[in-house]
C-alpha cells in the first residue's frame, strides 16, 4: 500500500537533517531514482515505498530529491530565493507558491 503524500507542490517544507527550507515542485508516490543514487546519497536510507520530493532549495540554484520522512512543513511561511522559481509558480499567497501551469 502506498502512503499519502504529507506534502503538495507550492508548500513551503524544512529539511530535518540538513536544515534547508525549500519549496516542492513535484511529488513522487514512491522513491523512483536509481538505486545507484539511493546507495551513495541516500545515506539514512529512508524507505523507498513512502512519498518522495522535488525540493527548490531556498538560497542555491539548485533541486533535491527527499523522502518525506526527512521534511516537516516550514513554520516561518516566508518566501524562498531560488532562480527556477518563476519556472514552476506565478506568485505566493497565504504562506504558499501558486502553481503556473497545470499539473498532471
Amino acid at each position: 500500500m502506498i502512503a499519502q503524500a504529507k506534502f503538495s507542490i507550492g508548500q513551503l517544507v524544512h529539511h530535518r537533517l540538513f536544515e534547508y527550507r525549500g519549496v516542492i515542485v513535484d511529488v513522487d508516490p514512491v522513491f523512483l531514482g536509481s538505486e545507484e543514487w539511493y546507495e551513495h546519497v541516500a545515506k539514512s536510507k529512508p524507505p523507498k515505498d513512502q512519498p518522495w520530493y522535488h525540493v527548490l532549495v531556498h538560497g542555491g540554484n539548485g533541486r533535491t530529491y527527499v523522502a518525506q520522512r526527512n521534511l516537516e512543513k516550514d513554520s516561518s511561511q516566508k518566501p524562498i530565493s531560488h532562480q527556477e522559481l518563476s519556472s514552476f509558480f506565478n506568485g505566493f499567497r497565504d504562506g504558499r507558491y501558486q502553481v503556473s501551469q497545470p499539473v498532471n
